[in-house]
């Protein structure tokens, strides 16, 4: 399944990994200091925006969208709405989480606008795969060494997490008090995460060495969406 991935300007370390899951038919999308994993990655821009007060622009015979420094949206969140205008429902995110605390929290809640309009987002890092839990429930593989439920969103109820060390049944987490941390995949099962009211933030850490399970489409499981995709 295609995929629009953004490339963001925070520090990838593990390139090896962000290059198995880039495919010839993905649509990648290149914001501002995003351009200085391009050499790492090995890919051609299907897209750049920016504003390039932290990259310069380097000139590609791309399509290239500049944008003005003073602005709502930042280069990531432009980024993600013009992979929107496309008509993309599946999002990667990558280089989006690390450094300036109010960049990755801005970033992350990126995956909450794409889910609140039906669309399916995810960020990979080095360590770990984030996503939404909302509508529907999701598995996390035992191949991951631990799994955590953030709840970002205000208060979440009737979740229930099943085939895990800590399982839980109609529980309930509030932002004041995230109790959902390092939980764990009980050997050769398949944890499912739901929630009946509410989202949560799910976060799913990768073992040692890095490295992501993959669904039978070959794509991280965080970017599989019901229905068709652009």
């Amino acid at each position: 399944m295609k995929k629009c991935i953004i490339v963001g300007g925070a520090d990838i370390h593990n390139y090896d990994l962000i290059r198995e899951r880039i495919h010839a038919d993905d649509f990648l999308i290149f914001c501002d200091s995003g351009l200085k994993h391009l050499h790492d990655l090995r890919v051609k821009p299907s897209l750049i925006v920016g504003d390039f007060d932290s990259h310069e622009n380097p000139m590609l015979d791309v399509e290239t969208i500049v944008l003005p420094r003073e602005k709502d949206d930042t280069d990531t969140v432009y980024g993600v709405k013009e992979g929107l205008k496309r008509g993309w429902d599946n999002f990667l995110l990558i280089g989006v989480v690390g450094g300036r605390l109010d960049h990755t929290l801005g970033n992350v809640s990126i995956l909450l606008y794409l889910d609140s309009l039906g669309k399916k987002g995810c960020i990979l890092d080095d360590d770990s795969e984030m996503e939404i839990v909302s509508d529907q429930p999701v598995p996390v593989s035992d191949n991951f060494s631990f799994f955590s439920l953030l709840n970002i969103t205000g208060t979440a109820r009737g979740i229930r997490v099943t085939g895990a060390k800590y399982p839980l049944t109609d529980a309930e987490i509030t932002c004041e008090y995230q109790y959902g941390i390092s939980n764990e995949v009980l050997a050769g099962e398949t944890a499912v995460v739901s929630v009946k009211c509410g989202k949560l933030l799910l976060i799913k850490i990768f073992g040692e060495p890095s490295r992501l399970p993959e669904s039978s489409s070959g794509l991280p499981n965080c970017t599989q969406k019901k229905g068709t995709s652009n």
